[in-house]
C-alpha cells in the first residue's frame, strides 16, 4: 500500500461527529498511530464544527468527491448509509477501507473481516462478487458483540464444550447518540410523572430491560440479534463452537455486559480455564469487584468477572463481564490498520 514520508500516513475518518468516530480519532491519538494527517468527514449538516485532532485544532469537513485524495486510510465509523455513499470512493482513491459500519459487508462485495486480538480473520467472498485486487480489499471490523462472543468461544474452546450460551446487554449508545438522549429523556420524564418519547426504541428503556422493541424501532432487537449471531459463526467456523446468543436491552447509556454458560467436556478446574482467557486477551478482575459497564470504561479489552463453577451441573462453568462498547470497537479497527501498515492480513 502506498505510505507518506517517512512511514506516516494520512487517515480520514467519515463519521467524525459520532459516537463511534470520535473515539476512532482518541484512539488514534492514545495509541500513537504514525499518522501526520487525521482527515474528519462527516455529512454536511456536521462540517464546519470545530474539534482537534493529532494535538491540532481542525474542522470536520463536508464528505466530497477529492475527501479521500491523498489518504492511505479510509475509516468508516459513522452510518451504514454514509458508508454505503462513500466507501467506493475511497478505495478508488487508493485508501485502505476500513468498515466499522457493516456496510461493505451489505454490499455483497468481498471483504475482509478481522479481529487481531485473537488472529482471526474471515474473509467474505459472495458468489455474486467479484474478488477485485486483493491488495485494496476493504477490511470489516466487526462491533463490539461480535468481539465479546468470539473471545468467550475462543477461550473456551480448549475445554471441549458441550454447549455455549451468550446473554449480551447492548447499552443505548450502541444506536448513537439518539439513543443516549432517548433514555435520558424518558428516565427524566417518569421521574417526573411525563409522557415519555419513545422514537427511537419505540419503547419505555428507561428503568427496563426489553427483549423486543416497539414495532416502529428499526432495526429490531432480533434483526439485530441474527446478524450478530450470523458474524459470530462466520469467525467460529472451523476455529471454536458456535454459541447460542440473546440480546436484552439494558437500560445503560455505555458499556456491553455479558453472562455466559458453558458446558465443558469434562470438569476444569475455573482458574486453568481463566488462564486460556488471558492468552486470548481478555483481562480477569479481582474476585471483590466483578467488572460493570462504570469499571470498564476507557478500557480497550474484555473484561471477564472470576469464573464460577455451577450449583447443579458439575461441567457447567458461569461467565461474567463487560467491555467498553466504544472503545473496544474502535481498538479493533485501529489494530486493524496497524497490522496493515505490519505486513499483509492473513
Amino acid at each position: 500500500m502506498p505510505s507518506g514520508p517517512a512511514n506516516f500516513y494520512r487517515a480520514a475518518i467519515v463519521g467524525a461527529s459520532s459516537l463511534l468516530g470520535k473515539e476512532l480519532k482518541q484512539v488514534l491519538e492514545d495509541r500513537n498511530f504514525p499518522a501526520t494527517d487525521v482527515v474528519l468527514l462527516d455529512e454536511s449538516p456536521m462540517a464546519g464544527t470545530l474539534t482537534e485532532a493529532v494535538g491540532e485544532a481542525t474542522f470536520i469537513r463536508a464528505l466530497e468527491e477529492d475527501s479521500f485524495e491523498g489518504a492511505q486510510f479510509a475509516f468508516f465509523a459513522g452510518s451504514a448509509a454514509d458508508a454505503q455513499r462513500n466507501w467506493k470512493a475511497a478505495q478508488k482513491s487508493k485508501a485502505m477501507v476500513i468498515d466499522l459500519s457493516g456496510a461493505v459487508i451489505a454490499s455483497g462485495e468481498a471483504a475482509r473481516c478481522a479481529i487481531p486480538s485473537l488472529g482471526w480473520t474471515t474473509d467474505y467472498r459472495p458468489s455474486s462478487a467479484s474478488a477485485g485486487n486483493n491488495a485494496n480489499l476493504a477490511h470489516v471490523s466487526p462491533p463490539t458483540p461480535v468481539i465479546i462472543a468470539c473471545t468467550l468461544v475462543a477461550g473456551l474452546k480448549a475445554f471441549d464444550p458441550q454447549r455455549i450460551s451468550i446473554v449480551l446487554f447492548p447499552p443505548v449508545s450502541e444506536r448513537g447518540q439518539a439513543g443516549i438522549d432517548e433514555l435520558e429523556s424518558q428516565s427524566t420524564s417518569l421521574l417526573s410523572f411525563r409522557e415519555i418519547e419513545k422514537p427511537v426504541f419505540d419503547a419505555q428503556v428507561a428503568f427496563n430491560l426489553l427483549a423486543g422493541y416497539g414495532e416502529a424501532s428499526k432495526p429490531t432487537l432480533a434483526e439485530r440479534r441474527t446478524a450478530i449471531a450470523r458474524d459470530v459463526a462466520r469467525f467460529a467456523n472451523g476455529r471454536a463452537p458456535v454459541p447460542a446468543i440473546q440480546l436484552v436491552q439494558a437500560p445503560v447509556f455505555y458499556g456491553y455486559a455479558f453472562s455466559a454458560f458453558a458446558e465443558l467436556g469434562s470438569s476444569t478446574e475455573p482458574a486453568q480455564i481463566e488462564k486460556t482467557f488471558a492468552a486470548v486477551g481478555a483481562k480477569i478482575g479481582e474476585r471483590e469487584e466483578p467488572p460493570n459497564n462504570v469499571t470498564v470504561a476507557g478500557q480497550s479489552d474484555v473484561r471477564l468477572a472470576r469464573i464460577e463453577r455451577d450449583p447443579n451441573i458439575a461441567k457447567g462453568v458461569w461467565l461474567w463481564g463487560a467491555a467498553d462498547n466504544l472503545r473496544l470497537a474502535a481498538t479493533n479497527a485501529v489494530r486493524i490498520a496497524e497490522e496493515i501498515i505490519a505486513g499483509p492480513v492473513q
